[in-house]
């Protein structure tokens, strides 16, 4: 366990779970700088994600973005009194720069480890924003690979529990594949999401998938647009295209997150991940939340997609929660289910 750090403690964190090499730094739930390089442009050529492309790039981009970071809130890195890192889940070879890194400094610093989960640092990107969680709230984590409906308590001591999950393809999945068919370019969430402005959502009514009472699927539908695509006569109407495709995904992901808020009597929502950038998703829910009665919390933009300051705020509740150190022998597990903040064994 180690000795207990005191509240407000200054944590680094480390996100290299894809493509974003992500530095932050947090004390007392306040972000105090940050710096996040992608290495984006690098896969574009290749339509998606490459591995290996990622690692290399976290290796050359890593201390340059930990100096910008140090430089932007002000503080020499002797300040720093903890390190958190993205432990998964994310590409192998990518945590693994990420988590050599974090010990490396964890060491020459002489501060405690501590490992977490991305998906929780998707959720306490809210806390920076907009304070910390009530004793109860709803979150719908919606990225590129991940799809979750979440019951959550106290982020650093409570279990998480899943209420619902994607069967397949994740909402950010779906919207990078269908982006590909019409020819929108990588990433395809954004190039969609724009094309969607100058199209009618109406035009086309895709299907939503009915998988349980609180569970997604995305597959079909990308699969309905592949069809539509396929019998199409004429030039395509792509805007069109793109809006009722968008507004298919964020109908089913509002409500279903909304209802799970209603039947289980939570006045709050969050919605968090690389997804919840959309406007489209964040217009919905704020609508639908209105009409219920339920208070809606979503991160800025900014700190939806992958980010240092996510870590290091997650990093930060399980400090002050007094939660164990990470072992000498802390490794990325790419495929870690979501149930605690924290992805090392509890001693």
């Amino acid at each position: 366990m180690g000795t207990a750090l005191p509240p407000g403690a200054l944590v680094l964190g480390i996100e290299s779970s894809c493509d974003e090499t992500g530095v932050g730094l947090v004390a007392g739930g306040k972000l105090l700088g940050e710096c996040t390089a992608t290495s984006m442009d690098a896969h574009a050529r290749f339509g998606g994600i490459v591995p290996e492309v990622a690692a290399r790039a976290h290796l050359e981009s890593m201390v340059p973005a930990v100096r910008t970071a140090l430089e932007r809130a002000g503080v020499d890195k002797s300040d720093v009194e903890a390190v958190a890192v993205t432990a998964g889940p994310g590409l192998a070879t990518a945590l693994t720069v990420g988590i050599a890194a974090a010990k490396a400094y964890a060491i020459a610093l002489g501060v405690p480890l501590i490992g977490v989960h991305h998906l929780a640092g998707h959720v306490a990107a809210d806390t920076l924003e907009h304070g910390p969680l009530p004793e109860r709230s709803v979150g719908l984590v919606v990225s590129g690979g991940h799809t979750s409906l979440l019951m959550l308590g106290d982020l650093a001591r409570a279990p998480v529990v899943h209420l619902g999950d994607t069967a397949d393809d994740a909402a950010g999945e779906a919207f990078d594949k269908v982006a590909r068919l019409l020819g929108l370019g990588y990433p395809g969430g954004p190039a969609l999401s724009k094309a969607a402005l100058d199209g009618d959502p109406e035009a086309i009514r895709f299907p939503r998938a009915n998988v349980g009472k609180y569970g997604f699927s995305f597959s079909g539908l990308k699969s309905a647009v592949a069809r539509w695509v396929e019998t199409a006569e004429g030039p395509l109407p792509v805007a069109d295209i793109a809006a009722s495709f968008q507004e298919a995904v964020c109908d089913a992901l509002t409500a279903k997150a909304v209802a799970a808020c209603t039947d289980h009597g939570v006045d709050t929502l969050v919605i968090a991940g690389g997804v919840a950038a959309n406007q489209r998703l964040r217009d919905l829910a704020e609508a639908r939340c209105a009409e219920r009665g339920i208070s809606l919390r979503v991160p800025p933009p900014r700190l939806c997609t992958d980010n240092g300051a996510m870590i290091a705020a997650v990093g930060s509740l399980l400090v002050d929660a007094g939660a164990p150190w990470a072992p000498p022998g802390l490794s990325a597990d790419s495929s870690a289910p979501l149930t605690a903040a924290s992805l090392h064994p509890v001693r």
